[in-house]
């Protein structure tokens, strides 16, 4: 059963609610599940939908077809409203406004008051790589593969790849990535860390990100907000600023009623039952 709430209509993927957890799928396999303009449409879309509601307790994002992804459509390159105007330094500077804005589209994955789940199949390219490494917990195939395509085309990879993997992975394992634009299988990325398990099929790829999915969306919601807060803050701080940081954030939203239900239900063997995240709303929509 899909959520009664309202979806946003989408062209090149798909959102479906249900049982508080939310499934993005990619759904463009003949085009390789490419990233047109209209892919950064529809992801700000679904993202704004999921990150609006409170109902929603984890994110799955996954894809169709034999790949992920192949990244930046190649098409998008020859388009003129896209292509850098860099025979001046006012049109450089609109560049750099014009790539910070496509990447706080992907950071908004990684700042979703929710877990977000990436199962990846077959190749994951280019900024198919940048999105990927937003996600909070990643599972792939045994066939997937992932790749800093930008290389290979002349260009510096610009989405968030070089930023976000150097905190992922070993620096020099980064570099040899960066640098070659050599495919990187996904045993050597779950030997790595970078995937948390690899599977046979796509369908037990998928079963098991949305049974993970499942479990998260059973915890306390306000539980896991303040967990992905600690983690993201003590990823990018010290150990005491972050031991600091962890004080704050417990004093702000500890519950005894969230425990005691959390006992009381594995006691009695039973489901737990926590209220949901209060829906966010942009100041700017509030009835004046």
């Amino acid at each position: 059963m899909t959520s009664s709430t309202s979806l946003p209509p989408l062209s090149l993927m798909q959102l479906q609610v249900q049982a508080h957890v939310a499934h993005l799928q990619l759904s463009q396999p003949d085009t390789l599940n490419s990233m047109s303009p209209v892919f950064w449409r529809d992801l700000d879309a679904a993202l704004t939908h999921i990150s609006t509601h409170g109902d929603v307790r984890a994110l799955v994002l996954s894809s169709t077809g034999r790949h992920f992804s192949a990244g930046m459509a190649l098409e998008t390159f020859a388009n003129p409203d896209f292509a850098p105007q860099d025979q001046s330094p006012e049109g450089r500077a609109a560049l750099s406004e014009f790539l910070w804005d496509m990447q706080q589209v992907f950071t908004r994955i990684e700042q979703l008051r929710i877990p977000v789940i990436m199962a990846i199949q077959g190749g994951c390219v280019g900024g198919a790589l940048d999105m990927v490494c937003c996600a909070c917990i990643r599972y792939a195939t045994q066939d997937a593969f992932f790749c800093v395509q930008e290389i290979n085309i002349g260009m510096v990879a610009d989405l968030g790849s070089l930023q976000r993997l150097p905190k992922l992975l070993p620096m020099g394992l980064v570099k040899e990535l960066a640098y070659t634009g050599r495919r990187w299988p996904a045993q050597a990325a779950l030997q790595h860390g970078f995937v948390n398990a690899v599977f046979d099929t796509q369908e037990a790829m998928l079963a098991a990100a949305m049974q993970t999915a499942q479990e998260i969306a059973a915890k306390p919601p306000i539980a896991i907000w303040g967990s992905k807060q600690a983690l993201d803050f003590a990823r990018d701080h010290s150990v005491q600023d972050s031991l600091r940081q962890m004080g704050w954030l417990q004093a702000g939203i500890w519950s005894n009623r969230h425990v005691m239900e959390s006992v009381q239900a594995t006691q009695q063997k039973r489901s737990s039952t926590f209220p949901p995240l209060m829906p966010q709303r942009a100041f700017g929509q509030m009835q004046s």
